[in-house]
Order: structure tokens, then C-alpha cells, then sequence
């Protein structure tokens, strides 16, 4: 019996075969014993973690050499302008204050020891959820505070790779992440509970060759950006629409077709929030998901995996490649109100929060890109509509006031999402993009987002009410009380005083005074729906009820504030009518009195 081609070239050993087919590339010769021989290595049917496999990779894109030898010749050609290691949780770096552009740039220890950060505003800390070294960023830190070794004018001097050295790892990398995505989709089909846990171990020596394969430098990332983000590629590789109807009856089409299929039932599982019809057409709101490249899909399946720390570090340690940190970032808001989903029902929301900061920290400080994506993605609408579906959910009616003239709806502040604080990710997101100017000032001049934003506030409004016990002694307190502090500073003080740090000259008034508007129709709305419309109509069975969670009043205070003392404004030209200040003093107040009980 005749054999294969791919047979033949494994008979004649890993480093002939690869020999064989890199002078067949250098020479720009498709030869099809290559793919034979790739359809026989990458079979889906051979475990992901094959030793051999792995190893026969390896000496392929070596093309002759030793991986070892054709590793330090990559290396050789590395001119990558920033460094971008990355580490996960407890690894310890510093961050340069004198330095950063960003509040969140950190730098890795050898980067900032070789920098010159003498009389700097400094600190050495303990990384909580994983990070990446910014050092040659200059969208993330001035120039003066790189090392020798990273920024625009360090790697002028090295040459670029030549042609030959990349080009069978060039053939061969689309195969690779194929056999990849191939694993993550079948890891779905069990629909057991650990099985994305059971899929990223099987894959850990698969995920520790890319991962070594991105650690040579820019002239292999180049080459897997390259594959991840051409749409060409993913759509010969993984389209069922390219079969025939010949190849659709042969063991490998019937595979494809049961894997696309795995696909549309994982994709159509991780549904995005329902988005009024003014959003329907945001790209990330869509409740049809469609996927375009490798990255996309990958992506995905790392949103339905729950963010493997493996993959993380795949995808974070490319973003050296200005290119690919546009589409990865792309991919990111794409999958972004899923992402909140996930949060929401996770089993340790606390692990799986701090592995999506790890990621979305690295896209979002880039004031640059954090605003293409605001305009071309609607990132901000996308950020604040997924925070506010997180809180829908878990809505209940206000006993502020009297309960049957009531229809004022807070968040029950003993459920999951705000004891574990599974918001916390997108919040902290949030305030990444607004610590940029041109970003918070866009979010300022969009009254319906504004809308939006106040809408979103208003569920913290009047929550966690402490009723005045009379008659008998309490014997156990609510721990709800935590959780409705943190919220209400994380969710919504922390992004006022974001948007408050772009607010300081007259010339930002405006602004000022569309969050002045915003807030104080807010409280409009609030105050018909607790049925409030005068003062004096507060029984005496209300005054032994508070809720210390006043965020709207915070936000108009705040607010007025800074148009008075920095822009230029009149207390009498931002106070709102006589009897809406009587209304909104009603609360504080109330707080001050029961704080001295």
C-alpha cells in the first residue's frame, strides 16, 4: 500500500523532514507533503498534550535546526520597542508616579532598575491581579523613565529577519492555532461542570509552546498576530462552506462540520443583555456573536473558559505588536457585555475578577486606543448598559417612605453580585478609560449616556435602609452594610471624582453643568417615585428610617462645588428651584440626625 506523503517525510526523521520542507519554503514552494504531513500531527484525533506531537512542531519550524539554535537565532531579531512581560497575581513590580502618563503603568524590576527613577515618586508593589511592563510605552509613560534596552529609539540598530527564517513557522503557526481552537470547542461538548478546567490541563504543554514560541521576541509575535488576525485564514480553515460535497462525506469534513457545530451551540450559550432598540446596532450588543478571525474566536472561548491564567498570558504576552493590541483590544469589546455574564454567575467571581483586569488593564490605559474604541465601538455605552444589566437583576422594591406609594427599585445588597463585588472589573474598567480626558469628556457631552449613567446610580439610591428598632433588642446586624458601602464607593464615587479630575478650568463648565442637569433630573425622578413632593410630608414613622446611600445628592454637591470654586460659576447660577433644595436637603439631613442619635 502506497504511502502518504506526510508518512514518507516522518520516516525520514524530525530534523530531515524539517530540512526538507524549509528548503521547499525558502524557495516559495507550497509542497502539499507539508500539509499531509500536518493533517497527520494535528489530527484532532491525537491528544492535544502528544509529546511527540509537540516535539515534531517544534523541529518543523526549526527548519533544520535545533529548536534551541533556531530560538536564539529569533532572538537575535527582536525589536520590539517595549517590553511587555507579563506576570500573574504576587509578582512584585513598581510604578513610577514622576513617570506614568497612566495611573495604571507598572514596570517590571529589571526594566525599572535599569531606567533612571532616582527622586521619583515610586513604589515597589505586590501585583493583585496580574499585570504587564509598560516600559517603551510612550501612550502609557514618558520617555525619560525607560531603560536602556526598551522605547522608539532603542532597537533603531537591528536588522529585520530575514525572509527564510520565518517562513515554514509562517505555513505552519494557522495549523497550529487551528488544533488549538479545535481542543477549546470540544472541551464544550461534555457540558460537565469542570470541563474548562479539564481542557486547560490537557492543553498546558500545547499553551506552554506558544507561550515560549511569543517569548522569542517580535519576529515570531509577528508571525502569530499575523495568523490570529487574518480573516482569510480563520475563514479557509474553520468555514464549513468551503466542503464539497466530496470532502463533506470524508472523516476529516464530518469532523468540521460536528466542530462548527459544538461552536454555534457554545456561542449561542453565552447570550449578551437584551439592548434597547436605540443600541441595537453596537457591535458588542448584538445578539447574534459572529467571529472573524482566530483571535475572535479565541477570545471567546476564553470569556466561556473563565479566563485559564495559560491563555491570558498567551494573549497578553503579543501585545508588544501595536497591531495586534488594536485587534486583541477589538476582540475585548466585543465580548465585552458577555464577559459581565460571566462575572455574575461565576463559582469564584474573586479569581475570575482579577483575570479579566489582567487583560482589560492593558487595552484600556492606552489613552489612544481607549478612545478609537469609545468612537468606532461605543465602549462606553457598551461599559455602562453592562453595569447596569449586572443590577437589574437583582432589583428590589425601596421601603423608603410609604411602601404602597412607592415604585422606586434598589439593589438587594444581599446578593452575590454585591457581596462577592462581581461588578468590581467593569467598574475598574471604567475608571481606566475615564482617567483619560478626551474619553471622560465624551462621556460628558452625551446627554443620553449621562441619562444613562444617573439611571444606573439610581439603584444605589436609598438602599440598605436601617430601621430604628423600638421595642425589641437586634440581635444579629446585616452584614449588608458592607456591601452597600463598597458598592456605592466603587460604582459610583470612584468614577466622580474621575470625571470630576478633567474638571478644573472654566472653559469645562459646560460639562459641569451637563452633569449638574443629569443629576438633578435624576433627582426629580427619584423623588416622584418615593412619593415625595414637599417637605413637610415625612410621617413620624419615617423618621426611624435611613438609608446612609445618597449618591445622587453626592454627585450634584460634588459637582456644583467644583463650577463655584474652580469654573467661574455663582452658587445662585448652579442652585436648582427654591423648593427642589428644600426637597434634597430632606435625606442628608436626616442622616446628620440619626448619626447623633
Amino acid at each position: 500500500m502506497e504511502q502518504s506523503p506526510g508518512h514518507v517525510l516522518m520516516k525520514k526523521g524530525k530534523r530531515l523532514a524539517a530540512a526538507y520542507i524549509q528548503a521547499k519554503c525558502a524557495n516559495s514552494l507550497h509542497h502539499r507533503s507539508l500539509d499531509d504531513l500536518l493533517n497527520i500531527l494535528l489530527n484532532p484525533a491525537v491528544a492535544i498534550d502528544d509529546v511527540n506531537t509537540i516535539d515534531w512542531c517544534k523541529w518543523l519550524m526549526a527548519g533544520g535546526r535545533t529548536p534551541d539554535e533556531f530560538s536564539s537565532i529569533v532572538r537575535r531579531y527582536d525589536n520590539a520597542t517595549t517590553c511587555g512581560l507579563v506576570w500573574t497575581a504576587n509578582f512584585v513590580a513598581y510604578r513610577c508616579r514622576t513617570c506614568g502618563i497612566s495611573p495604571c503603568m507598572s514596570l517590571c524590576a529589571e526594566c525599572f532598575q535599569r531606567g533612571d527613577h532616582d527622586g521619583h515618586d515610586f513604589n515597589m508593589f505586590r501585583s493583585q491581579a496580574g499585570g504587564a511592563c509598560d516600559c517603551g510605552d510612550t501612550s502609557v509613560m514618558k520617555e525619560t523613565g525607560f531603560c536602556d534596552r526598551h522605547g522608539p529609539k532603542s532597537q533603531g540598530n537591528k536588522p529585520a529577519a530575514p525572509t527564510d527564517l520565518m517562513c515554514v513557522t509562517e505555513a505552519v503557526m494557522p495549523r497550529i492555532i487551528l488544533r488549538l481552537i479545535q481542543h477549546l470547542r470540544e472541551s464544550s461538548k461534555s457540558g460537565a461542570q469542570d470541563a474548562h478546567l479539564v481542557a486547560i490541563q490537557e492543553a498546558d504543554a500545547f499553551l506552554t509552546m506558544l507561550n515560549d514560541l511569543s517569548a522569542m521576541g517580535a519576529a515570531m509575535r509577528r508571525t502569530m498576530t499575523s495568523a490570529l488576525t487574518n480573516p482569510s485564514i480563520y475563514h479557509q480553515l474553520t468555514d464549513i462552506g468551503v466542503l464539497t460535497e466530496t470532502m463533506a462525506l470524508t472523516e476529516f469534513g464530518k469532523y468540521m462540520i460536528e466542530s462548527h457545530k459544538i461552536y454555534e451551540e457554545a456561542v449561542n450559550s453565552l447570550p449578551n443583555p437584551a439592548p434597547l432598540h436605540e443600541h441595537k446596532d453596537i457591535a458588542a450588543l448584538k445578539v447574534v456573536l459572529v467571529h472573524k478571525t482566530f483571535l475572535e474566536e479565541l477570545v471567546f472561548w476564553t470569556v466561556k473558559l473563565e479566563f485559564p491564567q495559560k491563555v491570558v498570558c498567551l494573549l497578553l504576552n503579543m501585545l508588544p505588536d501595536p497591531d495586534y493590541k488594536e485587534s486583541l483590544t477589538q476582540a475585548f469589546v466585543l465580548h465585552y457585555s458577555r464577559i459581565s455574564m460571566m462575572l455574575e454567575k461565576s463559582s469564584d467571581p474573586d479569581t475570575l475578577s482579577n483575570r479579566v483586569v489582567h487583560v482589560s488593564v492593558q487595552l484600556f490605559s492606552n489613552e489612544a486606543l481607549a478612545l478609537r474604541m469609545a468612537q468606532n465601538l461605543n465602549l462606553l455605552h457598551v461599559m455602562v448598559i453592562s453595569l447596569k444589566y449586572m443590577m437589574v437583576k437583582i432589583l428590589i422594591p425601596s421601603t423608603l417612605h410609604e411602601a404602597d406609594k412607592n415604585f422606586h427599585y434598589v439593589v438587594d445588597c444581599g446578593r452575590q453580585v454585591m457581596r462577592e463585588h462581581c461588578y468590581w472589573p467593569l467598574v475598574s474598567d471604567l475608571n481606566n478609560v475615564l482617567s483619560h480626558r478626551p474619553v471622560a469628556v465624551k462621556f460628558m457631552s452625551d446627554v443620553a449616556l449621562l441619562e444613562m449613567w444617573f439611571s444606573f446610580l439610581s439603584f444605589f439610591q436609598g438602599m440598605n435602609v436601617n430601621q430604628r428598632e423600638l421595642s425589641t433588642h437586634v440581635e444579629f446586624e446585616p452584614n449588608t452594610y458592607y456591601a452597600a458601602f463598597s458598592a456605592e464607593l466603587e460604582a459610583s464615587a470612584y468614577p466622580m471624582w474621575a470625571l470630576l479630575s478633567h474638571l478644573r478650568k472654566p472653559e469645562s463648565v459646560d460639562l459641569t453643568q451637563r452633569v449638574l442637569n443629569a443629576a438633578l433630573s435624576a433627582l426629580q425622578d427619584w423623588f416622584d417615585a418615593i412619593y415625595i413632593t414637599q417637605p413637610n410630608l415625612v410621617s413620624d414613622l419615617e423618621s426611624y428610617q435611613v438609608s446612609f446611600h445618597l449618591p445622587l445628592h453626592r454627585y450634584l454637591a460634588v459637582f456644583m462645588c467644583q463650577a463655584i470654586n474652580l469654573q467661574g460659576r455663582t452658587l445662585e447660577e448652579v442652585l436648582p428651584s427654591h423648593n427642589m433644595l428644600q426637597l434634597i436637603m430632606i435625606h442628608p439631613l436626616r442622616v446628620q440626625v440619626s448619626a447623633r442619635l
